[in-house]
């Protein structure tokens, strides 16, 4: 239960600071509270974040295209804003190949949820 309460207190860091990862750390508490507590297990579940990064992908293992739309222009926010202020060359650069990296797992890697009516 610790490692899964650490892991999803970073993966909420990382929705505000953008070269730390949300979705992995989300995922690991996922697996974390369903091994070791049905309480943590709903709990999580149940949490805004954890349904907008991960819900659809850990219960489909797809992700609806709309939402793709709405994850990578956060991402792209967050992230652009983090190349605007870096004051190192290489830094701005590990940005950006990070945000291609995201862009082509998200929209080419992982399969599209077809559309609820």
């Amino acid at each position: 239960m610790t490692v899964g309460f650490i892991s999803f207190g970073i993966g909420s860091i990382g929705t505000l600071i953008p070269v730390l990862p949300t979705t992995p750390f989300l995922l690991l508490s996922g697996f974390c509270f369903a091994r070791s507590s049905e309480k943590f297990n709903v709990w999580l579940k149940q949490q805004k974040i954890y349904d907008f990064y991960v819900g659809d992908y850990a219960e489909h293992r797809a992700i609806p295209r709309a939402k793709k739309y709405r994850i990578i222009a956060q991402i792209y926010l967050i992230m652009g804003a983090s190349v605007l202020l870096a004051p190192i060359i290489w830094v701005k650069w590990m940005v950006v190949g990070l945000m291609i990296f995201l862009t082509i797992m998200l929209f080419f890697v992982i399969p599209d949820k077809p559309e609820e009516n």
